[in-house]
């Protein structure tokens, strides 16, 4: 990190272009409107980027570099360089261990993480010698469960056959568990004392909102929630009430922050 540290003061970055930076990782972003016909703008930070580089002597892995474009507009016609290599425009991108796609659906995703993890737990079902439940149960939370967890706030999936895709994995593990298989998936989950994963995922994101509320991660609230205004003569609830900003946009009201204020609708499956 201490190589990239600069980067932020060196690309005097604008409004119309931001960046991310992560150990030696780099991120930039602008937001373009439709009627764009040039990308003036982040090429203008990419050839800093390049001749940053170049100074440092801090070689840049071009393999690595790419063009995502996320929403409605093809911005293919709009090339980026990067010296003297076009930047490719690839329609998802692995981000920090989550597959970011150009619509943020998040299915792609969330098939690359089953299939890992269907192949873990087949893998402990195999390989441990001894077959006892408890030990199986609790290879099963600490080898497969973080791989369909990992950053679930980011990629919650709303498809209904993305949840039972997830969920299927814990399904399918407990009932080859010795004695497990004439009951039904509840009631595996009861005796082994294991909680869905969905009802795992809406903790999480229960668990997010109060971090943000109360400023335990660096992120504005203000980008995320809306305290709801307080009635002149309340007779019930709390100060600490939030609404999520409207949106019409499909990708932010799937977020997690437009689907907190429906949780209490929500029952697990």
């Amino acid at each position: 990190m201490l190589y990239v540290n600069d980067l932020v003061d060196v690309l005097g970055l604008t409004d119309d272009a931001e960046m991310k930076l992560y150990a030696d990782d780099v991120k930039l972003y602008s937001s373009m409107p439709a009627d764009v016909t040039s990308s003036n703008d982040l090429q203008t930070q990419l050839n800093s980027l390049l001749q940053w580089s170049l100074v440092w002597q801090l070689p840049i892995s071009y393999m690595k570099c790419c063009v995502l474009n996320i929403g409605k507009k093809n911005l293919d016609c709009l090339p980026l360089l990067l010296g003297q290599h076009i930047l490719p425009n690839v329609d998802d991108v692995l981000d920090l261990g989550v597959v970011i796609d150009s619509n943020l659906k998040f299915s792609y995703h969330v098939n690359k993480i089953v299939i890992k993890a269907h192949r873990r737990a087949n893998l402990i079902l195999r390989c441990f010698v001894s077959k006892d439940v408890l030990s199986l149960t609790n290879a099963f939370k600490v080898y497969v469960r973080p791989i369909l967890e990992y950053c679930s706030t980011v990629w919650c999936p709303y498809l209904v056959s993305d949840i039972h895709a997830l969920e299927k994995v814990q399904r399918r593990f407990t009932k080859r568990l010795p004695g497990m298989k004439s009951l039904t998936y509840y009631q595996r989950l009861l005796q082994l004392g294991l909680e869905s994963l969905e009802l795992r995922r809406i903790r999480n994101d229960l668990l997010f909102t109060y971090k943000i509320l109360f400023g335990l991660v660096d992120v504005k609230m203000s980008d995320f929630f809306q305290m709801k205004a307080s009635e002149s003569r309340p007779t019930r609830g709390h100060r600490y009430r939030l609404t999520a900003p409207t949106t019409k946009n499909g990708a932010r009201y799937i977020f997690f922050l437009q689907s907190y204020a429906c949780l209490e609708s929500i029952t697990p499956r």
